[in-house]
């Protein structure tokens, strides 16, 4: 006898039901009738429940990895080492590749950086991991990530902080804080990261690595725990722009599953990077420079290595974009409000897409109803204005403002228009001090938040954009962000070779 997992609600629980959708005038006769009704619709559930689940095949034997002990990760990078080997031949042979812990790899436990989610382990694979692995690359493990991806610093994950390889004490950056300081230590060539409002190119700037966050859609997200369908990327982190442009041609691509790609296919990107600089335009947004929370000396250090293009024979001026002051005003709402509503009462995936669903980190995740207090401060910060606007503003403004990313998108593209590149500094300051254990609550969330003005516009507006370290100051590494036209990744890595190959960024100082 097959037992039921979808159970006809008794009448008590309908009156509970109709009570939290506001039908006040409904009598037990009425609910009766209507439970009647719907005995057919409860039989249609538990079919759907006895049909297997439509999970991509996981592929390559592996084994769960191990927790490091700490003199195995001393800067904290690691929440899992492992080996997976992928294929035995492809261009991706002899590269080990670190995973952001937000993506799932089939055996292998996942926690995305919180306690909340910490036991669950993931029965698919990621298309991103899969490829890696079809291109005979070997997955060296997952990376720490902040409380489930949202911080700019290296501070909130539940497995405790994550330190700069640079300077220990020091913060990562985040929310891709591990990957970055596996890469910066040299523990792996290649990491992928994710990026909703910078997370790929915050830790890349404050480690002194290259971060690509690509064009929205090119890299599919299948697999991987989401945020806000419409600020959801992943890309590469890597020590050389070649091995980046080497992963973004081995990830890229549509996979059939991700209703957020828009067919773009991958480029040989690595065509682009003997090219040189020569004839390329560069706009150096006035605007990205100069925030209230900058650090002179990084600007400075910017404003440098803009110049040291013009010695690559590429034009290089000054441009304004007064919307760009506006950029991560705007992104606000679609985070905080779209976070809220997809990624926490939404159980990760939300409703109204047609992408995989991965139902078994669905299961996993709803449980933080039970334990909100275990929540980062960081996240809580978010949840309580992203829950507020939405039930006491409706919703309204984050639909003003995914209108308003029409704008600033065009505000960008004219821009790009009259150049190749756009470039900026990717933070507006070198790492921080982390805090300390027992730092207040507003310390712990402007460190989580203050690094986001030049980098969270681009994950609204779409466009790619890459940091690449190019000086330091007191001997914490400063970086550059490169932002071209839609799927112009290859504009980004010709200039950004050039540049990696015509000096030593450690040399260039403040």
């Amino acid at each position: 006898m097959t037992t039921l997992t979808v159970k006809t609600p008794t009448l008590d629980e309908m009156r509970d039901v109709a009570s939290e959708l506001g039908f006040a005038n409904m009598s037990d006769a009425d609910l009766l009738l209507h439970l009647k009704m719907l005995e057919g619709g409860f039989q249609a559930y538990n079919l759907v429940d006895q049909m297997p689940d439509e999970l991509p095949e996981v592929r390559y034997p592996r084994t769960p990895g191990r927790r490091p002990a700490p003199e195995d990760n001393p800067h904290g990078a690691w929440y899992v080492k492992g080996s997976i080997k992928g294929a035995a031949d492809g261009p991706l042979k002899g590269k080990a590749v670190a995973i952001k812990d937000n993506i799932c790899v089939a055996g292998m436990p996942m926690m995305n950086g919180a306690s909340t989610l910490e036991g669950y382990v993931p029965d698919v694979d990621a298309t991103v991991v899969t490829r890696i692995l079809d291109a005979g690359g070997t997955i060296a493990g997952k990376t720490v990530c902040e409380y489930f991806c949202f911080s700019g610093g290296s501070h909130t994950s539940s497995s405790g902080p994550v330190h700069n390889p640079h300077r220990h004490g020091y913060s990562a950056g985040g929310s891709s804080s591990g990957s970055a300081a596996a890469v910066a230590a040299g523990d792996v060539p290649m990491a992928l990261g994710g990026d909703q409002g910078g997370s790929i190119r915050m830790p890349a700037s404050f480690c002194g690595i290259y971060g690509m966050k690509p064009t929205h859609g090119l890299v599919p997200y299948t697999g991987i725990m989401p945020i806000e369908l419409t600020i959801d990327h992943t890309g590469p982190m890597t020590a050389t722009v070649a091995d980046n442009a080497l992963l973004l041609e081995v990830l890229a691509g549509p996979d059939g599953l991700d209703p957020r790609q828009y067919g773009a296919a991958s480029k040989p990107y690595r065509e682009a990077l003997g090219k040189g600089a020569a004839g390329l335009r560069i706009g150096v947004v006035k605007e990205g420079f100069g925030w209230p929370q900058s650090m002179a000396a990084s600007d400075g250090i910017v404003r440098q290595a803009a110049e040291r293009f013009r010695g690559l024979g590429t034009a290089v001026e000054d441009v304004s974009i007064p919307m760009h002051l506006l950029g991560s005003a705007i992104w606000l709402p679609v985070a905080a409000e779209g976070a809220t509503v997809q990624m926490m009462h939404g159980n990760g995936f939300g409703f109204n897409w047609q992408g995989l669903y991965v139902t078994s980190l669905l299961d996993a995740h709803s449980a933080w109803r039970t334990r909100a207090d275990e929540l980062s401060d960081s996240l809580k910060n978010t949840m309580l204005l992203g829950h507020y606007m939405t039930t006491r503003y409706r919703g309204h403004y984050y639909a003003k403002a995914q209108n308003l990313v029409r704008r600033l998108r065009a505000a960008y593209d004219d821009a790009l228009a009259r150049y190749d590149l756009l470039l900026m500094p990717t933070l507006p300051m070198t790492a921080s001090k982390l805090p300390a254990p027992d730092a207040p609550v507003d310390e712990v969330i402007t460190r989580a938040f203050e690094v986001l003005p030049n980098t969270a516009p681009f994950d609204c507006t779409h466009h790619p954009a890459m940091s690449l370290p190019c000086g330091t100051v007191d001997g914490l590494p400063v970086g550059m962000m490169l932002v071209g036209a839609m799927f112009a990744e290859e504009t980004i890595y010709q200039a950004a070779a050039a540049f990696e190959g015509g000096m030593d960024w450690k040399g260039i100082m403040a």
